[in-house]
Order: C-alpha cells, then structure tokens, then sequence
C-alpha cells in the first residue's frame, strides 16, 4: 500500500460549471486535507465546490462562499473520495479568474 500526500489541483477558477479540478484514480483513495482559496483582485468573488456521493452524483461541499477582495480562506477538512476513475472534485467561481485554489490531499493506492 502506497501513500501519497500530494497536491490535488491548483488552479484558478473560471465560471464554467463543470470545470474538473481533480479526478481520483482508479484503484486509489484519495483523503482531501486543505483547501486555500485565494482572491487576488479588488473585489469580493464567490465559488462552489462538488464532491461525488457514493453513486457518483456531485453533491456540495460549498456553494457561494465569499472570498473578500485581495483575501485568503483556508479550510481544514478530512474528505474520502473512492477511486473508480470516475469520482471528480468539481469548482467554479462567481467571477472568472477571480480565485485561485489550492487542494492538497493524500492518496493511498
């Protein structure tokens, strides 16, 4: 058994709805830890971010939570997504290219 901690995704987030910001692999598990979102410009900006149930539908982690202009919102959680090749972290923004985001987790294959 392989252990991984390791960046998930680190992008900046645009308004397209089904943007994939993370696939788990199949045969893994992946266990999101951190997640940073950044907001780099002069006005406040939102964003949403899905996680799949144990039947694959995206269900919310968040859904319009602000960031505050030239702000930082860290959150610590301890999420398992299965691995099937199919299970994805899904991310948007109210603002294109408003927010960064920084999703560190660890995989265990």
């Amino acid at each position: 058994m392989a252990v991984l901690s390791k960046l998930l995704s680190r992008t900046t987030l645009t308004t397209t709805t089904s943007t994939v910001l993370y696939t788990v692999p199949a045969s893994t598990t992946t266990t999101i830890t951190n997640i940073v979102v950044s907001n780099n410009t002069g006005s406040s900006a939102t964003f949403t971010l899905t996680v799949p149930d144990g039947s694959g539908n995206q269900i919310a982690l968040s859904t319009g939570v602000a960031v505050a202009a030239n702000s930082v919102a860290f959150f610590d959680l301890k999420q398992v997504l299965a691995g099937t090749g199919t299970q994805t972290i899904i991310g948007y923004a109210s603002t294109n290219s408003a927010l960064t985001i920084h999703i560190s987790g660890v995989e265990i294959s």
